[in-house]
């Protein structure tokens, strides 16, 4: 009896209910676009190797993104066709979190910057063909040591002599050295995109990129300087520092694209307006290389929650009155991994949605602003779910063969990379609050159900960004009409601003999950999911619900209400938790986790094929 009562904590479940969920997490390109990825990552060369050097643990990540570049086809149709891109990104890094910066810097921002800034040019050919082979590896060199975020104040000079009617390329000062570009393995043949300021009879024209050969078989070219950089806990990145000591490229290594050309006679020629308009021209790839990072670090999540679901399913430990329990009887447990799985659906289909809005519009401007909030609410709501992940699988979370500790380690990158998620969310929050929308107060929600309803929680949480914003917009006027500076005044609103963006984050995730249930055909699927947008909407209400309380939105008494109800909503979804975790993709024998092994696996719950 109490067997039977312990395998029935997680209920089979049918093939089809399986594949609704899969379908729901790929957005329908599992089949077609992930799996194939999935089976190269299968590969032996992806099997755990300790004792490496951190050295060794980078060329051998080198080894495996040549692997994947040789199943992945034709590098110029994977650039093209952005799904394949960024589950690019997503599979390898499950396996090795330092493929993920490899692959989206070789294929996005330097593959892609030649193929979109050199259209129509036969001469940058065998650059193309080199990288596209992947003989050489990509890089792109844009953070400099003393400039960080501020792209626009590089410092990196690309002279034109008129001479030799070829580029020099010079790094004035220390300050000015390129910051954490793959420089610290020298002997890896590569190549680069390097943003540097064009100067021409002294005048400066503003920020492109240079094509520059870093170096071969044999280490660094001459003229090109690099300095390692420390060891980073979980990522065998080869980063460095990186200088250019009056190196010569020829005029045909100038991108210039749309931006600006040389006449014959070495005239800057532009029809764009603005130095600062040009530059953000030239990183445009950027925008789709944030979607990548994104895509890895939701799907580290899911693998994470998948890990911590069924190591709580196999993991037996002490129970009053039992002789013992899986741990994810326990209500604690469930409360937290529950939640932490509420969180990972909700990134999913917020990355999902970002994914299409890019897909349908990739140079429009609220597509770039929702990428850009995207990423930092995901890697800001993935980290504390992996955080969460690797506490309860206790002891076990901390071996790097069980992968979440290394998923934490990238998730720090990506909360940095690809812009700093308080700048991006800064820049996108002052926008916002010009523009907060027109949000109605909501009206209280009625009876149990009412609070458990996603669209009252979305719309709580519009009406609040509405008044925020328009508050805040108000007071900085008021200070600088009173004679404060423009900055004074945005620096006294800088974090209003951020949290608006952050929110708004959230309100899409939470609308993008709640679009998604109606369309569900599988009632327990529907069931599930519902719970799930539940407790996830009930955690984003939780967070602003003194603000709430003070506005009159809600009662103390749902106030109150609220920690309970997603404990009881966590207790309902005990019988569809590996159903929901299933639906990842994930396997035990994909992962070579530890943690996953055969002798904990007493109570893993099978698929159920129905006969009609």
């Amino acid at each position: 009896m109490e067997r039977h009562l312990e395998q029935s904590l997680a209920l089979p479940f049918g093939e089809k209910e399986l594949e609704e969920i899969v379908n729901l997490v790929f957005d329908g390109d599992f089949d077609t676009v992930h799996r194939p990825i999935r089976e190269t990552v299968a590969d032996p060369l992806f099997d755990r190797r300790d004792g490496l050097t951190m050295t060794e643990q980078g060329r051998l990540a080198y080894e495996r993104i040549r692997l994947i570049h040789q199943h992945a086809g034709c590098a110029e149709e994977v650039i093209r066709d952005a799904r394949r891109l960024f589950a690019l990104s997503e599979w390898p890094a499950l396996m090795d979190t330092t493929t993920l910066p490899l692959l989206t810097v070789h294929y996005n921002l330097c593959l892609a910057t030649i193929l979109e800034h050199g259209r129509g040019r036969d001469d940058l050919q065998d650059y193309i063909d080199e990288l596209s082979s992947m003989r050489t590896i990509g890089m792109f060199m844009v953070t400099e040591l003393g400039w960080g975020n501020n792209a626009a104040a590089l410092q990196t000079r690309a002279e034109y002599d008129r001479a030799t009617d070829e580029f020099v390329i010079n790094t004035p000062h220390l300050q000015a050295q390129k910051f954490m570009p793959f420089t610290g393995i020298p002997n890896i043949p590569k190549l680069a995109v390097v943003m540097a300021r064009l100067m021409i009879d002294g005048t400066d024209q503003g920020i492109f990129p240079f094509i520059i050969r870093i170096s071969d078989e044999h280490g660094l070219l001459p003229q090109v300087r690099a300095s390692a950089l420390p060891e980073k806990s979980g990522l065998a990145l080869d980063n460095g520092v990186t200088w250019f000591d009056h190196v010569r490229v020829p005029r045909r290594n100038f991108l210039g694209g749309t931006m600006g050309h040389l006449t014959p006679k070495g005239e800057f020629v532009s029809s764009m307006r603005g130095r600062r308009r040009r530059l953000f021209a030239a990183l445009e790839r950027v925008h789709a290389g944030r979607l990548c990072l994104s895509s890895a670090l939701v799907a580290a999540g899911r693998a994470s929650v998948y890990t911590a679901v069924e190591h709580g399913f196999r993991r037996h430990t002490f129970a009053p009155a039992r002789d013992d329990v899986p741990v994810l009887a326990y209500r604690s447990q469930q409360t937290a991994l529950f939640r932490a799985l509420a969180h990972v659906y909700a990134m999913t289909f917020l990355i999902n949605h970002t994914k299409r809005a890019f897909l349908r519009s990739p140079e429009d401007e609220q597509t770039k602003q929702l990428i850009a909030i995207a990423k930092a609410v995901t890697s800001w709501t993935i980290t504390d779910v992996l955080t969460t992940c690797r506490e309860r699988i206790g002891a076990q979370g901390m071996f790097a063969a069980n992968h979440i500790a290394e998923y934490i380690a990238m998730a720090q990158g990506v909360v940095t990379a690809e812009g700093d998620n308080l700048p991006l969310l800064a820049k996108a929050g002052g926008k916002l609050m010009a523009d907060p929308g027109p949000h109605p107060r909501p009206a209280p929600p009625t009876g149990h159900s009412g609070l458990t309803d996603p669209y009252y929680h979305l719309a709580l949480l519009r009406h609040r960004n509405t008044v925020v914003g328009q508050r805040a917009t108000h007071s900085m006027r008021r200070e600088i009409r009173n004679g404060a500076t423009v900055f004074s005044a945005w620096n006294a609103h800088i974090n209003v601003a951020v949290d608006l963006a952050h929110d708004h984050g959230k309100s899409v995730a939470l609308q993008s999950f709640a679009e998604v249930l109606p369309h569900i055909r599988a009632p327990r699927v529907r069931w599930a999911l519902r719970l799930l947008a539940s407790i996830y909407a009930l955690d984003v209400t939780r967070q602003h619900a003194a603000w709430y309380l003070t506005h009159g939105l809600i009662t103390p008494d749902q106030a109150d209400r609220i920690p309970a109800l997603i404990e009881r909503l966590c207790s309902l979804l005990l019988p569809d938790a590996q159903l929901l975790v299933s639906g990842f993709g994930l396997t035990d024998e994909f992962l070579r986790a530890p943690v996953l092994s055969p002798a904990l696996s007493a109570f893993r719950a099978t698929p159920r094929v129905d006969h009609e």
